[in-house]
This record gives C-alpha cells, sequence and structure tokens, in this order.
C-alpha cells in the first residue's frame, strides 16, 4: 500500500510539471519542436527497420563512411527517430562531422516540462552566485548532468530558454545531479524527446531532455551522479542535453544551483 502511495506522489509530481512547461497564463503556447519531422539537410531521420547497410545502400555512401560521420562504433546500433549525417560536414568531406550527430529522439525547449517534473564532476566553465534559496535547502548537493561546454544558457522570462544546453557525444552518459525519484520517464511531452524528470524532494525537480536512450523507469530511486539516460540530438543534428531545475514547478537558472 505504501509503494501505492509513493507512486501516486510521484505521478502527482510529473502532473504538476507538465502542468508549469504548460506555461499557464502566458500570452501565446509554448514552442514545440517535432522531433519527428523533416530531416534537416544532410541528415536522414531513421526509421523502424533500418539498418546503417540499408541507410548506405540508399544514399549511396559506405556504410563505414556513415559510422564515421556519425561516430558511431561497432556494432553500429541506431535508434528509429534519431537523426544520421548522410552527407560530410561542409569542408571536412572525409572526417566525422564538427558538430556530433546522430542518436536522439528528441528535441525541444517549451515550457511543457512540468508534466513531470556524464559523467560529469567539478565542470568548472561556468560558476553563478548561488542563490539564497540554494542555500535554503543544504542538504542537496547538485552535480553537474553532462560533462561539456554550456551552449546556451537559462534566460528568465523566456519560454523558450527555460534551462540550459549542453553540448555532449555520442553514446555520452547523462547523470542524476542528485539523489530522487524518477517520476517521468518517456517521450509523450512534446519539444523534449525522450524525458526523464527526477523529484529530489517536495520543492525541487530536474529534468533531461533530448536523450537517445533513456536508462531508468518511473518509480526507481536514483543517486546522485547515476546514469539515468544517454544523450541524444537536437532538431538540427547536435548532441545536446537540455537540462532544467524547477523550484515548485517554476524553471530556475540551473548555472546558480550547479557548482
Amino acid at each position: 500500500m505504501l509503494g501505492r502511495w509513493r507512486l501516486l506522489c510521484a505521478s502527482g509530481a510529473a502532473q504538476l510539471f507538465a502542468l508549469s512547461l504548460s506555461g499557464c497564463g502566458s500570452t501565446g503556447p509554448a514552442p514545440v519542436y517535432d522531433s519527428f519531422g523533416p530531416a534537416p539537410a544532410g541528415y536522414y531521420r531513421i526509421r523502424s527497420g533500418d539498418t546503417l547497410n540499408k541507410i548506405a545502400i540508399r544514399h549511396k555512401v559506405s556504410y563505414k563512411r556513415l559510422a564515421q560521420w556519425n561516430d558511431l562504433d561497432p556494432p553500429y546500433r541506431i535508434y528509429a527517430g534519431s537523426l544520421l549525417r548522410v552527407e560530410p560536414s561542409a569542408g571536412k568531406p572525409n572526417s566525422t562531422s564538427n558538430v556530433d550527430t546522430r542518436s536522439a529522439k528528441k528535441s525541444g525547449q517549451s515550457d511543457s516540462l512540468t508534466k513531470v517534473s556524464v559523467q560529469t564532476s567539478s565542470h568548472r566553465t561556468a560558476v553563478p552566485n548561488r542563490s539564497s534559496d540554494t542555500k535554503a535547502i543544504p542538504e542537496l548537493r547538485w552535480k553537474w548532468p553532462l560533462e561539456g561546454k554550456v551552449v546556451q544558457k537559462f534566460r528568465t522570462g523566456d519560454r523558450t530558454r527555460q534551462g540550459i544546453r549542453i553540448a555532449g557525444r555520442s553514446g555520452q552518459k547523462v547523470l542524476a545531479v542528485e539523489n530522487g525519484t524518477v517520476v517521468y520517464s518517456g517521450r509523450g511531452l512534446k519539444g523534449y524527446g525522450n524525458l526523464i524528470i527526477v523529484k529530489h524532494n517536495n520543492t525541487y525537480l530536474s529534468a533531461y531532455g533530448f536523450n537517445r536512450r533513456l536508462l531508468v523507469n518511473e518509480g526507481v530511486r536514483v543517486k546522485r551522479g547515476q546514469a539515468v539516460a544517454e544523450v541524444g540530438q537536437a532538431s538540427g543534428g547536435e548532441y545536446l542535453l537540455h537540462f532544467e531545475i524547477r523550484r515548485k514547478g517554476t524553471a530556475v537558472d540551473p548555472l546558480k544551483y550547479l557548482p
């Protein structure tokens, strides 16, 4: 009975997260990025039943070249819904793309994340001042979810910048930033792709979007630093993690919390 109650509570937290993401009281709809829309120029959207060899034949290129362009290693796993580079990047016809490509299923950043609301160590690129409200919750020891460059920052009041985006690599693991319970694991929230949401306490949730693969299910307890997903792609084809921290359902600047 207790276990069922906990799952119900987790579900409620997930719904609250989604509602806050929907931007209640806003003047317009949240932006939506449909990861299953047309593939960008130079890319192919992988379909169910595809193999690297089939795609290579279709595009008249060797499967080894496709693997090189997409940083794929044997056994060359690909995932339906992901983007695969099928043309060399500009200026580098025989090398891997400058922008990491392929394997995510979603992209998008909108304020619809509230529904449920890599190994990283000491990432020192940006160390903003901690907010007073972070200090009020001393038991939370935030950890970076991914080791990489922050390529987009949070912007207060901008519904297209409710979190930060961190550049990643193919196969890189996304880590839980603190201990908590997974209250959402799926791809039902438009604009976030394969999404993980972790509830840390009654105040804070963290969200991890644009994932290629989800490694944990709803209801599972995760530990700080535990791998919860694999980095996927944004709509432009680059490998990115979209990361948010929500305080009582409202998006806050993650850079004020991460070490």
